[in-house]
């Protein structure tokens, strides 16, 4: 990791954002051994890096599909990342109010779990472990100030506490996040679509347990997701995600626990008893955002910069993760004196990408849509589908393999 005194005038590639898909793209070109690699954050880094992991009833977490846990797996980092991953055996579907349901089985996809459950604090120390043992340069504290394209390199000029730097990449990778800095700056227009929802996020504990059993339950106002965690302190506990209207989500922040519980309990029902305590509440706006572009000659868009969407399906970071390995399986496929900011190579990867992006991002959009109409017709026709996929396992594989980020035709991405 770097100081601003030892970061270089010049890299192959210089990823702006160091959250973790930032960290994990720098990692898997890193296997390659060709490229000079800087990361550029804008908050500061804690002093003593990786933080020293401390359970927290509260830590906040990520659902990590079966291609994602493949592709951790080629990182080299998956053994330590399953330490504290709660494993998705059953995934639970099912409309309130209606008897529509089904239940898709790990066993049935020929797979040991559909999906984990992990802390973020977690899985970003074990991202920041591994990437102190390499020679990539991290760099916190870094205020974008200009991104120039040149002739052979895209020019950044940097502000770190103060004091200015310009920086040659040949390669710049955007990775700062919904609503993206660096893509302003560069002109890259983003597209935006509210839902009107917003989604209040919080730990739950259980007086049953949970059975790596991940529950999503269709209501009138919007879907709930409970996801499976690791106990906690000996208590069985999930993740909640419950969607609303952001009127809804709005009054119910401002409930007390005893009420909002009380009020989850109503949404949700007893299939996992009386829910005994709940922690720290937040709440976030949803909107599904896109990119207008994802590659220029010497540029790539990834991240939530790219595409930032409903929760509803817990497809954001794992589309993410499978765009980063694309990208770097790409940039290792070209030749060893090849520009690496080169237009043909990025938009080979943007062409492999482009079917999983569309897929992913129509599946969750209509799935956040048609679960939140509630009109009688509507309502029959999602039930009947709930009921045949439980009736047909060649539809509950379908629904399986799309959701681990693979096909039965396909295999695992990795």
């Amino acid at each position: 990791m770097s100081d601003r005194d030892n970061l270089s005038r010049d890299y192959d590639i210089t990823i702006i954002g160091g959250g973790m898909v930032g960290i994990s793209l720098a990692l898997l070109l890193a296997q390659q051994q060709r490229w000079k690699i800087a990361i550029l954050e804008s908050q500061p880094l804690q002093d003593n890096l990786p933080p020293q992991y401390s359970p927290s009833f509260d830590a906040r977490c990520t659902a990590l599909s079966w291609s994602s846990r493949n592709i951790l797996q080629t990182m080299g980092i998956w053994e330590q990342v399953q330490q504290q991953a709660s494993a998705i055996s059953t995934i639970h579907v099912s409309d309130r109010g209606h008897m529509g349901l089904s239940r898709i089985d790990a066993s049935e996809a020929g797979v040991e779990a559909l999906g984990y459950v992990v802390e973020n604090s977690w899985l970003g120390a074990v991202l920041l472990d591994r990437l102190a043992n390499t020679d990539i340069s991290l760099q916190g504290a870094v205020e974008i100030q200009s991104i120039r394209p040149t002739a052979d390199a895209m020019q950044i000029t940097v502000d770190i506490e103060g004091s200015g730097q310009t920086i040659n990449s040949k390669l710049l990778v955007i990775a700062d996040g919904a609503e993206s800095q660096s893509a302003q700056i560069l002109g890259i227009q983003q597209h935006s679509k509210a839902y009107g929802h917003s989604a209040i996020i919080a730990n739950i504990s259980l007086q049953q347990p949970h059975k790596a059993v991940a529950y999503e339950r269709f209501t009138d106002c919007g879907p709930m997701a409970l996801l499976p965690l690791s106990d906690f302190e000996n208590c069985p506990r999930s993740a909640l995600v419950w969607t609303q209207p952001t009127e809804v989500a709005q009054s119910l922040m401002a409930e007390d626990d005893e009420t909002f519980l009380n009020a989850l309990q109503d949404r949700f029902g007893d299939r996992l008893g009386p829910f005994t305590q709940m922690g720290k509440r937040a709440i976030y706006p949803l909107a599904l955002t896109t990119s207008e572009e994802q590659v220029r000659r010497r540029l790539v868009v990834v991240g939530n910069a790219a595409h930032s969407l409903h929760p509803v399906a817990g497809q954001g970071f794992n589309l993410s993760l499978r765009d980063v390995a694309t990208l770097a399986s790409c940039l290792a496929n070209g030749a060893e004196n090849a520009d690496v900011g080169a237009l043909d190579q990025l938009q080979q990867y943007q062409q492999q990408r482009a079917t999983d992006q569309r897929n992913t991002l129509l599946f969750t959009d209509n799935l956040s849509k048609l679960f939140s109409l509630s009109s009688p017709l509507v309502a029959l026709g999602r039930n009947s589908g709930l009921l045949l996929m439980d009736l047909v396992p060649a539809l509950r594989k379908q629904f399986a393999y799309f959701g681990m980020g693979s096909t039965p035709s396909e295999g695992d991405y990795g």
